[in-house]
């Protein structure tokens, strides 16, 4: 069988050109048993539309995906038909996730970013959204921060969530929580621009809760 997808042709979509995907017709699948590859997922989504694009990111060492990925389509009705079709179906007996990469970008500005710290090194951006999506529901996939080098942890991340009653309860649950033999730290993210401001303020608060835009 012959590949329709260009190597690099997602790294280069979704890395620094996030900017040229169209997010509102880009669906995020999870929960992606390691056997399922990018053509079999493409096959897949095919069925709900016209895919333009499958990313499915891949650990640089071992070359095996982290069980989730991105499937672009060519319009926001394709995406959202996705959704309601394939959400949940069963690939090698494991129920894939599927839903929105991400909500528009006034959600995005809700504030409810978390910083998580104390990584273990073991610790991947499927964990930490497997871990946290249970508090509520995470906007952008989860950041583990690496070194540029080697692709190692440096064992902090960031997860945002779409409201702050989300975030309070990860806090609430999570912060000093054991993953993976090591106890975390789960706060406000510092914002970026700031002196030392974190997420999380009053101010933030009342316009997320006065702002019909943004999903609660």
């Amino acid at each position: 069988m012959t590949t329709r997808i260009a190597p690099g042709v997602g790294a280069n979509l979704l890395g620094q050109h996030s900017a040229e995907r169209n997010q509102d017709a880009t669906t995020y699948v999870g929960n992606v048993d390691p056997q399922v590859s990018e053509e079999l997922l493409w096959e897949l989504f095919v069925q709900a539309g016209p895919v333009v694009n499958v990313y499915v990111p891949k650990d640089r060492v071992t070359n095996l995906h982290q069980g989730y990925g991105f499937v672009e389509f060519r319009s926001e009705e394709d995406a959202d038909y996705a959704i309601k079709i394939l959400n949940m179906i069963k690939l090698y007996g494991k129920p894939v996730r599927v839903n929105k990469a991400s909500q528009d970008k006034k959600s995005l500005d809700v504030g409810a970013n978390l910083f998580i710290g104390n990584l273990d090194a073991d610790v991947d951006e499927k964990l930490m959204y497997d871990t946290f999506s249970a508090f509520g529901v995470i906007v952008t996939n989860p950041k583990i921060m690496r070194d540029p080098e080697t692709g190692n942890s440096r064992g902090f991340g960031f997860v945002s969530y779409d409201s702050f009653e989300s975030s309070d309860q990860a806090i609430e649950a999570m912060n000093n929580q054991h993953l993976c033999n090591r106890p975390i730290t789960v706060s406000y993210a510092y914002k970026k621009d700031t002196k030392g401001e974190r997420h999380g303020t009053p101010a933030e608060r009342l316009l997320a809760a006065n702002n019909p835009d943004v999903s609660l």
